[in-house]
């Protein structure tokens, strides 16, 4: 036994005590013979309960299951009863968005999910990556698919205009109704979606994941965070990213509890929805929320413009959170101590840190009944293993400074012992190893291989602390200076100096991430201009409107008259950034 395992022993009696308790009161889902129930086959145990509330009703699942059976029925007409096609679709946060997913699965599609963020060029990109058959959306995105669709030469389907409202009108008259048109064996070794994620090689690449990925990230997390049938989440966050389309809508939907979709996040609206605020008699009130720092950054401002005047509602905003809402959970980009303090002080909750990317889905959370302090992301989740790896500047040779793993709610740890030397804390690169982790990059097998090593640990390439006295990983940040998080975006800083290098007035350019409390990092861009020529930061994000994301553009402008370079040509951006903003 090493010498940490040794320390441990005794302070995670506890710690492993209650992480069985939980597995005891959540089985898995997973048939017994190995079979992957997709998301929806588990509408047949709840069809009567409302599924989702949006802005125009309330669904049901058998309402949401029978409309998206007809859509399926649809989707293999036009692919001509081919399986395993890549069907991209864009659709705003509300049921829409539910009976295309399920109906892309249900006719044995992969799903790609689009944002309305991203100008057409983006669209363009991933169509053309995925070498989708099928583009679907709504009547409100038509415009811009028909643009994507005559450039592409590909299909596009449109949806019904009432949709929706019909969707409120499906029954299920019949056992058979729902039951899906594919076998639960096909979904046992099929992909489910292509999500995409920026990286240091500039373009975005497409993560596939397998509905065996996706059930297993569901049910670790049904039982990490108890999730119970009568749950009520409030969701507000992108549907294109795992963090919103996993996390906090496919949970909820594998378990039979309601989701409250908002067409996007609003603080006031929030507010209203958190406190209650003109539910009908006999509704459900909020049970569960998550976010990313930056909308509770945003939450804490309208508080203070609102209510932190009033003795009275403070005290009543605080009494309704703590005792109404029963989880708060925050993800996606680092959360500042500031934030969480303040968050603390409104509502009574110590928000929920937990960590993941789109390769992997979550791998590190703090338990539910666990004490929790900000930046903390807590232990490996049931059936996950995380590496610590130490890499000496010049070779490639890794080495393991602590592996943990969750076999069955059992934390087992694992060091070299060479690597403690009395610390507090070990640090190096987080690697991952789990069902959950993704299977491939869509059509980049070389991209894929670099990123795992030769015994198949996903490399996330961030950089990640274990506390031996607190029991607990700390995210440092990314390894590389070249991704940037903001606002909850994984944004690609190559990608941005590739669309303003062609600037006619842009000589040099770098793009780096700046520590800003609200949006964990400010997307800044460092420019030399050509011949005394100059822009504004209005001028730089208009330019750029077309090209990229809306949360990829730059929000500040730094005009230098050189670039300093290493002897090889190359920006340090770590110590650029400390001289230009002492960071």
């Amino acid at each position: 036994m090493s010498l940490l395992s040794r320390h441990l022993t005794s302070c995670i009696r506890l710690h492993k005590w209650t992480i069985q308790r939980r597995l005891q009161q959540t089985k898995p889902r997973l048939a017994v013979a190995g079979d992957v129930v997709p998301i929806f086959s588990n509408v047949s145990q709840f069809p009567d309960k409302v599924a989702i509330k949006d802005t125009v009703g309330s669904y049901t699942y058998a309402n949401l299951f029978v409309s998206a059976k007809e859509l399926a029925a649809t989707i293999s007409q036009q692919l001509e009863h081919k399986t395993n096609q890549r069907v991209m679709f864009l659709s705003s946060n509300n049921a829409d968005y539910v009976v295309t997913l399920w109906a892309i699965w249900m006719s044995g599609q992969i799903a790609v999910p689009l944002s309305p963020l991203h100008p057409k060029n983006i669209l363009l990109y991933y169509a053309n990556d995925t070498n989708a058959s099928l583009l679907i959306t709504t009547p409100k995105y038509s415009e811009l698919m028909h643009r994507v669709s005559k450039n592409t030469n590909i299909k596009l389907h449109v949806l019904d205009e009432k949709m929706r409202l019909k969707t409120t009108e499906k029954v299920a008259k019949e056992k058979a109704d729902l039951e899906a048109p594919l076998s639960v064996s096909f979904y046992s070794n099929s992909k489910a979606l292509i999500l995409y994620t920026s990286g240091t090689t500039g373009n975005p690449k497409g993560v596939v994941l397998t509905h065996k990925n996706i059930i297993f990230q569901v049910n670790t997390l049904l039982d990490a965070w108890k999730w119970v049938p009568n749950d009520v989440i409030l969701h507000t966050l992108p549907l294109h990213h795992v963090h919103g389309i996993v996390n906090a809508l496919l949970c909820p939907l594998y378990i039979g509890a309601r989701t409250m979709m908002l067409p996007k996040f609003d603080a006031n609206t929030v507010w209203s929805h958190l406190l209650g605020v003109n539910t009908p008699s006999g509704d459900r009130r909020i049970t569960v929320y998550m976010a990313v720092p930056t909308i509770y950054s945003k939450l804490i401002e309208e508080y203070k413009r609102v209510f932190g005047a009033d003795p009275k509602m403070v005290e009543y905003i605080r009494n309704t959170l703590k005792n109404k809402v029963r989880l708060m959970v925050s993800g996606s980009a680092p959360l500042p101590g500031p934030i969480y303090d303040k968050w603390l002080d409104i509502s009574g909750h110590r928000l929920l840190e937990r960590y993941g990317m789109t390769e992997t889905g979550m791998c590190l959370s703090n338990l539910y009944d666990s004490d929790r302090e900000p930046g903390y992301v807590g232990l490996p989740l049931p059936g996950v293993s995380v590496r610590l790896v130490d890499k000496p500047e010049g070779t490639t040779e890794q080495n393991v400074v602590l592996e943990v793993s969750n076999k069955g709610g059992e934390v087992v740890y694992e060091s070299n012992d060479a690597f403690l030397k009395n610390q507090e804390e070990l640090n190096g690169e987080l690697l991952v190893k789990s069902d959950g982790v993704f299977k491939e990059y869509y059509n980049r097998p070389e991209a894929t291989k670099k990123e795992f090593t030769e015994d198949g640990w996903f490399q996330t390439g961030d950089m990640c602390s274990f506390s031996i006295g607190k029991n607990k990983f700390k995210m440092l940040g990314r390894k590389s200076a070249d991704i940037i998080k903001s606002g909850g975006y994984k944004v690609s800083a190559i990608a941005i100096e590739t669309i303003l290098l062609g600037h006619p007035d842009i000589r040099e350019c770098v793009v780096v991430g700046v520590d800003d409390p609200e949006w964990g990092q400010k997307v800044v861009a460092v420019v030399v201009f050509r011949d005394s020529k100059s822009l504004t930061i209005d001028n730089l994000r208009e330019y750029a409107a077309d090209k990229l994301p809306r949360y990829s553009l730059p929000t500040v402008l730094k005009e230098v008259t050189e670039i300093p370079k290493n002897a090889m040509g190359k920006v340090n951006k770590r110590q650029l950034v400390e001289s230009i903003f002492g960071k």
